[in-house]
């Protein structure tokens, strides 16, 4: 991955899983990862960031599931073109999505999630 660089910000209250994997997504979204651009293995990649290798295999698997990277077993792990044998969906699902895994991870309820969304949707009107 020589043509970016990945950053973890251990101070932040974004878990370093949810940093890394949407540094990768975005990369791959904007091209910066051209399909079939190799990524380093877990372990290089746990080494490099200081993280955890199960984090990075939990992150490559989710994005791998999302298409945005595909495995060749016993070669390594690819960019993948996540618009390729999947649904077009709009356009801010992932940040969305992401949005909603963060603030489940702070502890949130569905329904505390629910009510401050309507709140905030309220406000906006």
């Amino acid at each position: 991955m020589s043509e970016m660089i990945l950053t973890v910000d251990h101070n932040s209250e974004v878990p370093i899983y949810v940093q890394v994997k949407n540094q990768i997504r975005l990369a791959v979204e904007r091209g910066l990862l051209k399909p079939g651009t190799q990524l380093p293995t877990v372990r290089n990649l746990a080494i490099e960031l200081g993280i955890n290798a199960n984090t990075v295999t939990r992150i490559y698997a989710d994005l791998e599931r999302e298409g945005y990277l595909a495995r060749r077993h016993g070669i390594g792990t690819f960019a993948a073109d996540p618009g390729q044998g999947q649904p077009p969906e709009s356009p801010g699902r992932p940040q969305l999505t992401e949005t909603l895994r963060q603030l489940k991870a702070l502890g949130y309820s569905n329904r505390q999630i629910i009510e401050m969304t309507a709140e905030i949707l309220k406000e906006m009107e």
